[in-house]
């Protein structure tokens, strides 16, 4: 047969360099033909030896548990697969080879302590960054060689003057004290016999660099800036060579003058020796000292289950305007997060500043909205030519720059801005014949871009940057479509259940820093405590994890049961601070937790919600008793919620959109009547106010539903396709390109809101694209990993036709559809191993294979292309 499966891959990464699991499960999918598997062969090759399973019988090929022994540290094996398929006897051909090697798995592999300048400075105040090296010599020819590496702040790695790496701002943020992340490089094109050199940039970062808001928080996991590198060369003749930080490396100062996450970059290229990392510099010797040393527990070292930041594209500016004084403004026609590269020439001395901001007020940066971040980088030129630099250790979020001091003309290809994310594999589109629609989708896809910079952020631009954990919940849905981050948000749910209290609460935001009276000491909130139960049962749905699931479950379970302590026997979670439908639109600009809806309707709402999710959790992992114990428990909250929150009349004590979306999104109201009942109000509010949002954080994500699944969607097209404002196409008439925090960060007269908290780049308000993947172009999972998918486009709010493509575990499903003069033409595309259920108005429903399909239901036939 021609069909070959795509290469094995290794968990949720695409690299299987530096992994750090000892068995790894693999994956795999068949593209090209419409076929299922009926069984597969691996075979394995590790120091020469091969071994094959021989014909394992069954459709498995997601996870796949490993076979044969463990790997052992540094270990390299070779893999592949061959399928048999329900189209013959025969097998395919073998994959090609994917190669997996372990990292550091042992806590005794490490060698390398964590050094850094021994440079006296007040822990209190900006400091200077150092670097830090050191010469070596290789006495015989390099094999191979890697370099496990980290740092207590961030780092950029050098071996002979050549960087290490395309990797930006790691090792990246985790509840350092716990687990802090290595990274794992191939640097064997770096080395030859003879003499060489190691070095690395540092800086603050998020471990000791000023974090948080209200003035923010320094040395918050210690006040040390240390490298911890082991590099290792194995040699041709079976030797090794061993390089680690410790004594014998020098540190010395930069020259970056200073560098913040918030604040933006100081660099000053007169101070700058390019040959610093190569054996021979022209610094003199005494500028490096001997470093100091500082301590690190290799037990909670740990390998990425995810990719790094990384620049993933470059926008030139559309415009340039120079004003009176000289000065002059990029627009980039983008609100972005990443840094600006810039290429110069002239006096040494010149002072170039850059300063960012997501839009422009009465023509100059509006800076409001950045708080205390300062976002301002700055390049001293030394005056040996042209030169092209770009700041190494922050980030800003911007549309638009100011730019002070360019000597002579500032020509159209001198600044391009750069865009830093969490380095994910795109998996999900959606297009639309609506360009509004298409736009607000875009800007989905721009927010989540600018906020998953290594955890799951709530803005890029001002002075906070968390990992709140209430908008990645309404928002994972969203996520998981668009990109594969199963592996990053895997991650930072591990530091989730680190930084859950003892007694079951969930942070608002993870990693926990000081935030002052409303967040510190941490108090347990629904929605935002619900990403322990509602995000690892995305992610399973999603991405077919059963594993992920598992490791979580206890977490998840840990806050249902404070929840069920809090509320007592009345099953209602009626006490204690809650955020509510935060960010309603008629909450104040300085109360956003002031909503329509009882902010305790929520918290049971939530309750039951979570404490069902435990059920399916246990259910799905087997655990027969705790699924009846938490299915019990969750009919209990049910009731409870009715008979508080539901009036004899079918109406809500909260009358209010966000009240009737979680009841019914939530499953609350078990009565169909009463279910109807529900779904006419809440279409009727909506009507009410001519389809203007009236839900915060809670309800924007299931309105939509809510009205569909009651027979109103076309009122959530009503919803979907407002210009007022506040309404999801309102910022685009206003020119956004990202998602805003509020629903009039930018108000129609064109002013400012004066909230404290006015971000222009904030996703979770644009988790309504889940509900257009699913219902506007109409591809859903109906089972764990899209094994089985659902196609069920209902079209509506005058949209002619839709497209949707994902790329599932087991290769693309898409979804296209067209209104014609005589129905609904329909094409879909379902995956090698799947199964696609078709779901059209007034048909039939229809169940089909892999391959492509299509579905005229004006000549009521269908052909298999």
């Amino acid at each position: 047969m021609s069909l070959q499966p795509a290469p094995v891959t290794f968990e949720h990464l695409r690299d299987g360099l530096g992994i750090g699991v000892a068995e790894p499960r693999l994956s795999w999918h068949t593209p090209g033909l419409p076929v299922s598997q009926d069984a597969y062969e691996l075979e394995f090759a590790r120091s020469g030896v091969v071994h094959r399973t021989g014909r394992i019988p069954g459709a498995d090929q997601r996870l796949v548990a490993w076979s044969g022994e463990p790997l052992n540290s540094r270990e390299q094996v070779s893999v592949r697969v061959r399928v048999w398929t329900d189209e013959g006897t025969e097998p395919t051909r073998w994959s090609d080879v994917a190669t997996v090697e372990a990292g550091l798995l042992k806590a005794e592999d490490w060698a390398a302590v964590p050094v850094g300048a021994a440079t006296a400075q007040d822990p209190d105040t900006d400091r200077r960054p150092a670097r830090v090296r050191r010469d070596f010599t290789l006495t015989s020819p390099v094999s191979h060689a890697r370099l496990y590496v980290t740092a207590h702040g961030l780092y950029e790695a050098e071996i002979n003057g050549r960087r290490v790496g395309d990797d930006s701002l790691s090792p990246g943020w985790t509840v350092y004290g716990e687990r802090l992340r290595y990274y794992t490089y191939d640097v064997t094109g770096h080395l030859t016999e003879g003499p060489n050199a190691i070095g690395a940039w540092l800086a603050d970062g998020w471990y000791r660099g000023r974090i948080g808001f209200d003035g923010g928080y320094r040395n918050l996991y210690g006040d040390d800036q240390s490298l911890i590198a082991q590099l290792e060369v194995h040699h041709t003749d079976g030797t090794t060579t061993v390089v680690a930080t410790d004594t014998t490396w020098r540190a010395a100062e930069g020259p970056i003058l200073f560098t913040g996450l918030y604040e933006g970059e100081t660099f000053d290229a007169r101070l700058h020796d390019p040959s610093w990392s190569t054996p021979h510099p022209t610094d003199p010797a005494p500028t490096w000292t001997p470093v100091s040393t500082a301590t690190r527990d290799p037990r909670t070292l740990t390998a990425p289950s995810g990719a790094p930041v990384r620049c993933t594209e470059e926008i030139l500016p559309v415009s340039v305007t120079t004003t009176a004084d000289g000065r002059h403004l990029l627009d980039f026609g983008q609100n972005l997060v990443g840094r600006l590269r810039i290429t110069v020439d002239g006096p040494a001395g010149t002072t170039i500043t850059l300063r960012h901001a997501e839009l422009l007020q009465d023509g100059e940066l509006a800076t409001l909205p950045l708080r205390e971040a300062v976002s301002t980088d700055t390049y001293i030129l030394d005056g040996s030519g042209q030169q092209t630099w770009e700041p190494r250790f922050t980030l800003h979020g911007f549309r638009h720059v100011e730019i002070t001091g360019w000597p002579g003309q500032l020509t159209d290809d001198a600044i391009v801005a750069r865009v830093y994310h969490t380095d994910m594999r795109r998996t999900g589109w959606f297009e639309c014949s609506d360009p509004l629609v298409n736009r607000l989708h875009e800007n989905v896809v721009w927010s989540m871009r600018g906020n998953f910079v290594d955890l799951p952020t709530d803005c890029p631009q001002r002075d906070e940057r968390l990992g709140w954990t209430g908008d990645i919940q309404v928002f994972a849905p969203t996520a998981s479509f668009l990109y594969d981050c199963a592996g990053m948000l895997d991650s930072w749910l591990r530091d989730v259940a680190v930084e859950q209290l003892p007694d079951g609460t969930v942070p608002w935001y993870v990693p926990v820093i000081p935030g002052g009276p409303q967040w510190t000491p941490i108090k347990p909130g629904a929605a935002w405590g619900d990403v322990a139960t509602l995000t690892p049962w995305v992610l399973y749905q999603r991405f077919g994890d059963l594993e992920l699931l598992r490791r979580h479950f206890p977490m998840g379970r840990a806050w249902v049961d404070l929840m069920t302590r809090l509320a007592g026997e009345s099953r209602l979670w009626d006490t204690g601070d809650q955020l509510g439908d935060w960010l309603d639109p008629i909450a104040p600009p300085d109360d956003p937790a002031a909503g329509r809806t009882d902010r305790y309707l929520v918290a049971t709402a939530y309750f039951a919600w979570s404490a069902r999710h435990v059920q399916w959790a246990a259910r799905e992992l087997g655990y027969t008793q705790v699924a009846k114990d938490y299915a019990r428990l969750a009919d209990e909250v049910a009731e409870a919620f009715r008979a508080r929150f539901v009036l004899a009349d079918g109406r809500m004590t909260s009358d209010a959109p966000t009240a009737y979306s979680v009841a019914l999104a939530f499953g609350l109201l078990t009565d169909d009547q009463q279910r109807q009942i529900a779904g006419d109000r809440l279409a009727a509010l909506v009507l009410e106010d001519d389809a203007r949002i009236a839900t915060g954080f809670v309800g924007t994500p299931l309105i939509c539903d809510a009205l569909t699944d009651t027979g109103h969607v076309d009122v959530a097209y009503r919803l979907l396709t407002q210009t007022a404002c506040p309404s999801w196409l309102y910022p685009i008439t206003m020119g956004a390109t990202t998602i805003w925090e509020r629903w009039d960060s930018l108000r129609p007269d064109g002013t400012l809101n004066p909230g404290g908290m006015t971000s222009f780049n904030h996703y979770a308000l644009g988790a309504v694209a889940d509900w257009m993947h699913r219902v506007v172009a109409g591809l859903a999972p109906a089972s764990p990993g899209y094994r089985t998918i659902t196609f069920r486009p209902r079209p509506g709010g005058g949209i002619t036709w839709a497209r949707a493509g994902h790329e599932t575990p087991y290769g693309t499903a898409a979804v296209s559809w067209e209104q014609t003069a005589t129905g609904l033409t329909v094409e879909v595309t379902v995956p090698s191993g799947c199964q696609g259920l078709i779901e059209l108005p007034d048909r039939a429903p229809l169940t089909v294979g892999p391959g492509e399909h299509r579905l005229d239901t004006g000549e009521l036939d269908r052909t298999a292309v």
